[in-house]
């Protein structure tokens, strides 16, 4: 039986611990996507973890979905990045880059040339945009033609060797919580005729290609992949879940990408059926109930020592706790998160959570 403590290879990386930071949007970045010297130590107040997966991060232009969130596609915003990197590395812990292409959920008030946000269907998503100033409606999306979404994956491809050249470890991919890649996935989202739609094979293809284009790109090891089967996440709707994930994992599995980290969203049944047919590392951001949320460091060992998950991934613990890892080892006090400062804003709720004094903890 194996718990939260014990070390763990994930790709070929020694990580000290399976307790791992899941990302989390916190829109700091300047308008330009770049990250500042105040991520860099947000970061390393959490080096910690097994294993940090930053916030998302748009692989393009277009990939834009909200406002103040980084990006891993020009070269300002891989030398930023490479601070974070080095300062998470110099406290000894280790770091991914979560790509993510956010599809429908855009606005062309995000975009230079006004462009209209992406998706597999002209289909709105229904949600808005906060923009600071107010709320702006998602437009209907521009669908994708066969040869704009191979351009998409391309972009994947770009931003991960980016990340890379950044120093991350390796890089996750999004393919959760509504945005693209879920999007081709979902049965609301994507009423495609083509290769892309239809049928399982069609829905999960464009998944498939991206994590095959990058594995191909920076090493199968260094890629994982994020999935929330059955979420409604941004209006995306799933009726039967379970044969799509199946049948990703089953393709995904040939590519012996470095892991697959899924969203619980209350079905403890459908994750066992899909850590079962996952031959390598999987890491859960455990609901065993839809009660269960936010997760905690309870929840969290009982998913490594049943045996449910090899890994676990907590968020607003780890936003409240920069010193997670040793709070639950010592039974904690823990601090509460404040929600309101979760999106933008300086080092309030940010970087001034306190830690513990130490003392004799290990």
């Amino acid at each position: 039986m194996s718990s939260l403590f014990d070390p763990i290879s994930l790709g070929g990386l020694d990580l000290s611990n399976r307790l791992f930071m899941a990302p989390m949007t916190r829109s700091r970045a300047t308008a330009d996507g770049v990250v500042t010297a105040l991520t860099a130590e947000y970061y390393a107040q959490r080096a910690g973890a097994g294993l940090i997966i930053s916030e998302s991060t748009q692989p393009s232009v277009i990939g834009q979905g909200y406002v103040y969130t980084p990006g891993l596609h020009t070269s300002e915003q891989a030398e930023a990045w490479r601070s974070v990197t080095d300062a998470v590395h110099a406290k000894g812990g280790r770091i991914f880059a979560q790509l993510t292409h956010t599809g429908r959920i855009g606005h062309p008030s995000l975009y230079a040339d006004g462009d209209l946000p992406v998706a597999p269907s002209a289909i709105a998503s229904g949600e808005k945009l906060f923009t600071g100033e107010g709320f702006l409606d998602h437009p209907v999306p521009h669908e994708l033609t066969s040869d704009e979404i191979h351009a998409t994956t391309e972009s994947f491809v770009s931003a991960a060797r980016n990340a890379i050249s950044a120093g991350f470890d390796g890089v996750e991919l999004h393919g959760a919580n509504g945005y693209l890649v879920h999007q081709f996935l979902a049965d609301n989202t994507n009423v495609r005729r083509d290769e892309y739609g239809g049928s399982n094979s069609g829905r999960i293809r464009f998944a498939v290609e991206v994590a095959s284009a990058v594995a191909s790109a920076i090493g199968a090891e260094r890629t994982g992949i994020r999935l929330s089967p059955g979420s409604s996440f941004n209006n995306v709707v799933e009726n039967d879940p379970a044969p799509v994930y199946l049948a990703l994992l089953s393709v995904l599995a040939e590519l012996e990408l470095g892991y697959v980290h899924l969203v619980e969203l209350g079905d403890r049944e459908l994750t066992k059926k899909l850590r079962a047919a996952w031959p390598g590392v999987f890491i859960l951001n455990p609901h065993p109930t839809p009660e269960a949320f936010p997760a905690t460091p309870e929840t969290a060992a009982e998913a490594v020592e049943s045996g449910v998950a090899d890994a676990v991934a907590l968020a607003a613990a780890w936003l409240a706790n920069p010193d997670l890892d040793a709070r639950i080892r010592q039974g904690g006090p823990y601090n509460k998160p404040d929600s309101a400062t979760f999106y933008g804003g300086d080092h309030i709720g940010y970087t001034d959570y306190p830690a513990l004094h130490m003392g004799s903890v290990a």
